[in-house]
């Protein structure tokens, strides 16, 4: 009797590589909220990564005051965290929940999800970090 052997991953594979990759993305983003809390980015001389594009030039770059908007969001203070970085506040943390949100759900259902930008998409994209990049450095 001849069996066919499936071609690729089962859907029960990916939805179990799909769980377990959330599981660990959910404990290292958990460990990384906890050290967060408890270290206030306000403050100088604090244990963090410095962004290297401001390191080496001065420059604020699109994604600066990103690790001051997510402890600002964690002590619950949106109006601190929109001042840290409006466009990353408004723009940046509805996509990623948006494309987590339909990885999640594509892969618990078995199938794969692979996010994908369009030229067009890029090209809005880029536009929004470069006038967003010029606009914080041209005014302070």
């Amino acid at each position: 009797m001849n069996t066919v052997e499936p071609i690729g991953p089962t859907a029960a594979s990916i939805r179990k590589r799909t769980v377990l990759r959330a599981t660990a993305a959910l404990g290292a983003g958990a460990a990384g909220a906890v050290y967060l809390w408890h270290t206030n980015p306000h403050q100088p001389g604090q244990v963090l990564l410095p962004c290297p594009l401001k390191w080496a030039t001065g420059v604020l770059c699109p994604l600066c005051g990103g690790t001051r908007m997510a402890y600002d969001l964690l002590h619950a203070d949106v109006v601190a965290a929109f001042h840290d970085n409006m466009v990353l506040l408004a723009l940046g943390v509805p996509a990623v929940v948006y494309v987590v949100a339909r990885w999640l759900t594509a892969g618990l259902k078995g199938r794969y999800f692979r996010p994908r930008l369009t030229a067009r998409g890029n090209a809005v994209a880029l536009g929004i970090a470069a006038v967003w990049m010029i606009g914080r450095n041209l005014v302070g």
